[in-house]
């Protein structure tokens, strides 16, 4: 199982914007992403971004069944995407609780678009299209942000909703309304 090490929020490769996918189908692509499926979920992640474990090329992967850290949440198709664009759907954004494996043991408060259309690529060179709202519609931007070389504390509105996981799942149980990424 070729479990790579995670970059942590700090290193500079985690703020550059990473490169187009110009070769599909390739043994290099397909090792690409058997790394970082197989990091994810040794970490138990549900999306995980190429940058993450240090190739700066634009690659991103989420989706699961059920995972025991987001049990109301609806399953999210499992998909890789690559050199991927998004279309914003609609204005409404809703805030809710984000972590990240490369940002550990903290959460923040993050605005995200509710309903958005994301395309881009499989590892074949497939098209892939969807329309996506909620949870998936988080998942989908946070990792994008990733290969834009945005970490999502630098999308929190108010630094006092950024915290350890442990003092912010406290705070989540005593509100209603907001998920935890």
């Amino acid at each position: 199982m070729p479990v790579k090490t995670v970059i942590r929020m700090g290193t500079s490769s985690l703020l550059t914007k990473s490169k187009l996918v110009t070769q599909f189908a390739c043994a290099e692509l397909y090792e690409l992403i058997k790394n970082m499926r197989d990091t994810m979920h040794e970490k138990g992640g549900v999306g995980i971004a190429a940058p993450q474990i240090g190739c700066n090329k634009r690659v991103i992967m989420f989706g699961f069944d059920e995972n025991p850290r987001y049990p109301n949440e609806q399953p999210v198709p499992f998909t890789v995407l690559i050199n991927p664009e998004i279309e914003i759907l609609t204005n409404e954004t809703i805030e809710g609780w984000e972590g990240c494996l490369s940002v550990p043991g903290l959460r923040g408060l993050v605005p995200r678009f509710t309903k958005i259309k994301y395309k881009g690529f499989d590892e074949d060179g497939k098209a892939v299209e969807r329309i996506a709202e909620g949870f998936h519609a988080r998942m989908v931007q946070h990792e994008i942000d990733h290969i834009d070389g945005i970490l999502y504390p630098l999308r929190i509105k108010d630094l006092r909703n950024f915290g350890f996981e442990e003092v912010i799942l406290e705070k989540i149980r005593n509100q209603q309304g907001f998920t935890v990424v």
